[in-house]
């Protein structure tokens, strides 16, 4: 299956070495490129787009604004957002997890990363970028509003849905494990750890491992360490 790429963003240069990037590789394509983020939303629908790699900062509707757009239309629930910026030690970033984004990648990232990140996003699997450690994140939701002592009630509530195997895995999540990781650490198989974290999203309303991330942090299920 072709992965259906949207480029979002307002330096024209920038699309364009990006669709060269994209377009060279037999399981993707360029569907469109938009300068802003309302075109950004228009785009990913009659586009059909898969992912769409959204700068965050464009005039007039910005990334963080589109992002919020594409997660609360259900027509574009299948469509997996990844934040472009040039600062990853960047408030918006924790801003564009909790709006609906997938995950988020520096534009100084190598064209190997770019390109595994489309792949991983398509697939349901993003996360962070391999620059971003979960320190920096845990710090930034703590600033946020998600410090020790005042976890989010309703995302805290809602965790009692939980078995206490998906509990445990979500913490190992939010850590950054993958499937396999978190198998060997569980001593469970990978499909059992999948199966969890289906259940998990599923349970807690999250679009992927980047929104389980969020909730983990926000209801207090793991605590920011500020290093």
């Amino acid at each position: 299956m072709t992965i259906r790429v949207l480029l979002a963003d307002d330096q024209a240069l920038l699309r364009s070495a990006f669709r060269v990037l994209v377009d060279s590789e037999p399981d993707m394509e360029v569907v469109g490129e938009a300068s802003d983020g309302a075109e950004a939303v228009r785009l990913a629908k009659e586009q059909r787009a898969d992912v769409v790699l959204m700068d965050i900062r464009m005039p007039g509707t910005d990334g963080l604004a589109a992002t919020r757009m594409i997660s609360a239309d259900p027509s574009l629930a299948g469509v997996r957002v990844v934040i472009l910026t040039t600062f990853e030690v960047d408030d918006y970033v924790v801003q564009s997890l909790r709006a609906g984004a997938s995950g988020f990648l520096g534009k100084g990232s190598e064209p190997d990363e770019l390109l595994n990140a489309i792949r991983v996003a398509a697939g349901g699997e993003a996360l962070l970028s391999p620059a971003a450690t979960k320190g920096l994140i845990a710090r930034f939701l703590a600033q946020g509003g998600a410090g020790d002592g005042d976890p989010d009630p309703a995302r805290s509530e809602r965790l009692a849905a939980l078995t206490g195997r998906e509990r445990e895995v979500l913490v190992q999540v939010a850590g950054g494990h993958s499937n396999d990781e978190i198998a060997e650490r569980l001593e469970v198989s990978p499909l059992t750890v999948k199966t969890h974290v289906n259940r998990a999203m599923a349970k807690l309303g999250a679009r992927d491992r980047a929104q389980l991330v969020v909730i983990a942090y926000e209801s207090g299920l793991v605590r920011p360490r500020v290093e």
